[in-house]
């Protein structure tokens, strides 16, 4: 018996597909053979209710067969007010330590059924941003660095948002405030370099834009910590360039100084290694110590003495972020967030 070939007619190129439909919880809970409430517990993370890992298995198995994902907005809808949290993006390069601890925050309030939204900083800033980032509703606003004003977290607060916190320096009328005082950073610097018998001190300022809201109060610490001692400090404008790091390294001899602290670890190694390479010792002629406590310092020869930060615990934040929001007319809270240790190793 012959083969026939059949051929099946496309539909013309400028006649659309049928769209396919959206699935729904309600899709889901037939597909895992549970009610659409189990399935909003279990998609939303709720810890409220106990379900048996099984039975969040075959949810979240089902979820993924049929592509559905939850719908922030009918969310909201439901609840009477939304669930996104508002995250402007740093104004500053956000280096690899603020970056894991928004990263966390952003985890823990995912735990919590938040929605985090982080917002782009092209455009308008400080009270002007505040309307943009009001347009989208959000319930609660962490807004990092510094800008923002009183008459900003009024507009955001009149457009639904119950909690609006500021991260940086100085606490905004009606936010709660989590002050990062980086002074206590080239405090702890200076003390320990001064410790260790130096007394010629330079503190790198980053040429880099937008750094002057943490390089300043660092700076500024190095001279409250010296303050009345015989020891002296000689600010380093420094950009993160091996040319101009081998410019500085190139007349270090003339600055008369026996140590430097150098803003972060990433323009601590950058000065050092351009030191090295201009025939000065370190320790031995100077002492270099640094922030944050890279990795990457531990695995240099010397290993880069530096300050380690105590930011708080995403979870512990969200938590505060969780309590603001659920009781929004209680007064704005205060939270000292910032802690500083010195960690020696064999640069100091």
């Amino acid at each position: 018996m012959p083969y026939v070939m059949v051929q099946i007619p496309k539909p013309p190129a400028d006649e659309p597909l049928a769209p396919r439909s959206v699935p729904t919880s309600a899709d889901v809970a037939r597909l895992a053979g549970v009610s659409r409430a189990t399935v909003s517990y279990v998609l939303n993370n709720a810890d409220a209710v106990r379900i048996s890992e099984p039975t969040r298995r075959r949810v979240r198995e089902a979820a993924r067969e049929l592509g559905y994902v939850p719908h922030a907005a009918a969310r909201s809808l439901r609840a009477g007010r939304s669930r996104t949290v508002l995250m402007p993006a740093p104004s500053f390069p956000a280096g690899p330590l603020y970056s894991r601890f928004l990263s966390e925050l952003q985890w823990a309030l995912g735990r919590l059924d938040y929605t985090v939204v982080q917002y782009g900083t092209a455009g308008a800033h400080g009270d002007e941003a505040a309307r943009a980032w009001a347009e989208l509703r959000p319930v609660a606003v962490l807004v990092p660095g510094s800008g923002l004003g009183p008459q900003g977290v009024e507009i955001l607060k009149r457009s639904g948002a119950r909690a609006v916190f500021t991260l940086g320096p100085e606490a905004v009328e009606g936010a709660h405030a989590l002050l990062m005082d980086h002074e206590i950073v080239g405090h702890r610097a200076a003390r320990h370099l001064y410790g260790r018998g130096r007394r010629g001190i330079g503190v790198v300022v980053p040429a880099e834009d937008g750094l002057g809201i943490f390089s300043t109060p660092r700076l500024e610490g190095v001279r409250r910590a010296v303050r009345g001692t015989d020891a002296t400090v000689t600010e380093l404008p420094l950009a993160y360039d091996e040319r101009d790091a081998a410019r500085v390294a190139a007349r270090w001899g003339s600055l008369g100084l026996d140590a430097v602290f150098a803003y972060n670890d990433e323009y601590a190694m950058l000065l050092m290694r351009a030191l090295q390479d201009a025939g000065t010792d370190v320790p031995g002629d100077t002492a270099v110590i640094g922030a944050d406590d890279l990795m990457l310092g531990r695995l240099l020869r010397p290993r880069l003495s530096t300050v380690h930060l105590e930011l708080p615990s995403g979870r512990d934040l969200a938590a505060l972020v969780d309590r603001a929001v659920n009781d929004p007319g209680a007064a704005p809270e205060r939270h000292e967030v910032l802690g500083a240790a010195v960690v020696h190793r064999e640069s100091t």
